[in-house]
């Protein structure tokens, strides 16, 4: 899932996905309510998708990052998804407050395209070190 409100940064982050070779079912939401209601969805209806990964700008409308992270945590069905922040903010708080709500990487958004393009093997990277781990502890991931 992407949760993204800027539809330039989600054609970069689809960009950099494909160009990594990461063929996947991407949902998008473009606000944090889009967002909260796809984790609900999953948790009302056993045959609805819970994300693998979630790449969650923290600045969204509606509910911002960390609502949404604090609410995808608490999902039964969806808590173990991977959680990528992938925002524009530098803050040390930011960053501080995504880790304590379980964030598992944060890339911060670079102005350079090819920068940008780090992106998709970083995602590769993480889903491919919590296969190996079956989703049993948070990886680290910083840009």
């Amino acid at each position: 899932m992407i949760a993204e409100d800027n539809k330039s940064d989600v054609l970069l982050i689809q960009r950099a996905l494909k160009k990594s070779g990461i063929e996947a079912q991407i949902h998008i939401a473009d606000d944090g309510e889009k967002a909260v209601r796809f984790f609900e969805r999953a948790e009302a209806d056993a045959i609805a998708p819970c994300p693998d990964i979630v790449l969650l700008d923290i600045n969204m409308p509606r509910y911002k990052g960390a609502e949404i992270l604090r609410r995808l945590r608490a999902s039964p069905r969806c808590k173990d998804a991977l959680v990528l922040v992938v925002t524009s903010s530098d803050s040390s708080r930011d960053r501080t407050e995504m880790d304590a709500l379980g964030a598992n990487g944060y890339f911060r958004k670079p102005s350079d395209f090819s920068e940008f393009m780090t992106l998709g093997p970083i995602v590769r990277d993480l889903l491919m070190r919590e296969e190996g781990r079956g989703h049993s502890s948070p990886t680290s991931v910083e840009n």
